[in-house]
């Protein structure tokens, strides 16, 4: 793969999770969680990507989130789940994808708030102005998405380095 091809990253929240008397990290999805996790990848779907690595929290919501959304995937990417992903800041999760192989060109991120919206409101430079304006408008509520792209090594992305092409949320 050449560093000059755009690269694409997804930063993709979990879906709704229940509340049941377990620690954060075991939270399981609510039933409109897995509803909305598989609507999610079929949107994932119809944007065309096609994604060479899946980087996901151990969180068993993130977890869940992605092998339902996966199953509308044409083809399943090679996953990593990555505990670091788990309560981590935007700072974090640049450093995480700083040391991705340039082999990779378009990486898919499921994760959680505040992290995943930080992550994608201080990697956008630049924005397709729609795009933009529903994620001002939505915020990043669970099984929202954005499509950024960049230019470069993935050790060169840092803030401002991507424009935010696309943004989903499920509807209320």
């Amino acid at each position: 793969m050449s560093v000059a091809e755009p690269r694409r990253i997804v930063l993709f929240r979990h879906a709704k999770a229940d509340w049941p008397q377990v620690t954060d990290h075991e939270r399981p999805l609510a039933d409109r969680g897995r509803k909305d996790a598989a609507e999610a990848g079929r949107r994932l779907a119809d944007t065309g990507l096609s994604f060479d690595l899946a980087l996901c929290s151990t969180a068993i919501r993130t977890r869940e989130t992605w092998k339902l959304a996966v199953q509308e995937f044409p083809q399943r990417p090679k996953t990593v789940y990555e505990e670091r992903i788990y309560e981590a800041s935007p700072g974090e999760l640049i450093a995480l994808l700083n040391e991705t192989s340039d082999d990779a060109q378009n990486i898919l991120l499921i994760g959680h708030n505040p992290g995943v919206q930080g992550l994608a409101d201080i990697l956008a430079g630049s924005a397709e102005e729609e795009a933009r304006e529903r994620m001002s408008r939505r915020g990043f509520p669970a099984a929202a998405f954005a499509v950024l792209s960049f230019e470069g090594s993935w050790k060169t992305l840092e803030p401002g380095a991507a424009t935010l092409l696309d943004y989903w949320a499920p509807s209320d």
